[in-house]
């Protein structure tokens, strides 16, 4: 594996003083302030609650390794009633100007215990039928994803609903700058597969426009699916990293065994709906006890929202068994090195 695992992993566990986090801390967003030295994490998290409502918790590090939660409660969270009231979970973090631009996985009600068999899940949380007259988003709980505006992470504007309503879209983020005048987006909408989608399961879709909230989905196109024998379908991770040959996009790729892997692509520079070159096999694979005994009944997961750069080192960091805060290395240089050996 090209990424490395830190020895102490995971470097969040889940606190039991807590009971918002009491369960979980995982699939960390993450930005480097390099004029303080420090790493910003925002991190997913839960407690025991049935209902399994998720917010977002606050950490920082000096170091990259070694993180210090900033607060005994979360710093942002569903607002009930609202398009994002059951959760907010898998953040993406990039920042433009003073402003840090964070997308983040949403649904209308809670989730619940989703990982427990249906049977064991409790009665009460059955939603109940509504009419087929009901926008879609509502009858299903589909998972939107919205868009929050901070210069902290302690003050919020909620800017809003990102995705469209007619579809379960995550895994959304941003470039963290225009290219050619235009914001570009990076999302993977479950139901767009078949032939007039040109992909037999979910894959990952570019769009471009002019403002951060006014997206035109009939204009995105696909920019890759699954392509090798431990990918079945794949989703974006974290916010490209801009390197001299290409945008450098860490992407996940769930294979026939139901385990979540990371591969790595470089996207053109001046056109990022081209992919350059693509890794065949994996950079990183659920073998720990933080990656494979979780609140994920598939059975191993390796999930980042964040990867930075420090002194020339890739972090990325990564939710592990949707339970854990986890982190892998490798130097840029050498990353970037290899993917320019496969292009595509």
């Amino acid at each position: 594996m090209l990424l490395r695992k830190y020895e102490g992993n995971p470097i969040l566990a889940p606190e039991s003083a807590h009971p918002w986090e009491s369960l979980v801390r995982t699939n960390p967003g993450a930005w480097y302030d390099a004029d303080a030295r420090t790493v910003f994490m925002l991190y997913r998290a839960a407690g025991h609650d049935a209902e399994h409502v998720v917010r977002l918790g606050l950490a920082s590090s000096v170091d990259g390794y070694r993180f210090t939660p900033a607060s005994d409660q979360p710093v942002f969270g569903p607002v009930p009633g609202g398009f994002d009231g059951g959760c907010i979970e898998d953040p993406r973090i990039v920042k433009i100007g003073d402003w840090y631009y964070v997308t983040y996985a949403c649904r209308m009600f809670p989730p619940g215990q989703y990982w427990l068999p249906r049977e064991q899940r409790p009665a009460r949380l059955v939603r109940p039928a509504y009419p087929a007259e009901f926008p879609a988003n509502v009858r299903s709980n589909l998972t939107a994803t919205g868009l929050a505006l901070t210069r902290d992470f302690r003050t919020w504007i909620r800017a809003g609903r990102l995705t469209s309503p007619a579809l379960d879209d995550r895994d959304v983020f941003f470039l963290p700058e225009r290219v050619n005048g235009k914001w570009v987006m990076l999302h993977r909408p479950m139901s767009w597969t078949g032939a007039a989608y040109g992909t037999a399961a979910p894959a990952i879709w570019i769009n471009t426009s002019a403002d951060l909230l006014d997206w035109d989905y009939t204009a995105s196109r696909l920019l890759a699916k699954a392509a090798y024998p431990w990918e079945t379908k794949i989703g974006g991770n974290a916010p490209p990293i801009r390197t001299e040959p290409g945008w450098l996009t860490i992407y996940h790729g769930v294979g026939p065994d139901k385990h979540y892997r990371l591969g790595a692509m470089l996207l053109d520079l001046s056109d990022p709906a081209r992919v350059t070159h693509r890794l065949p096999e994996p950079i990183l694979e659920p073998t720990a006890d933080c990656e494979t005994k979780g609140c994920y009944g598939g059975g191993g997961v390796v999930f980042p929202c964040g990867n930075v750069v420090i002194d020339g080192t890739l972090f990325v960091y990564y939710g592990g068994a949707d339970k854990y805060v986890c982190v892998a290395t490798c130097p840029l240089d050498e990353l970037v090195g290899e993917l320019l050996a496969h292009p595509v």
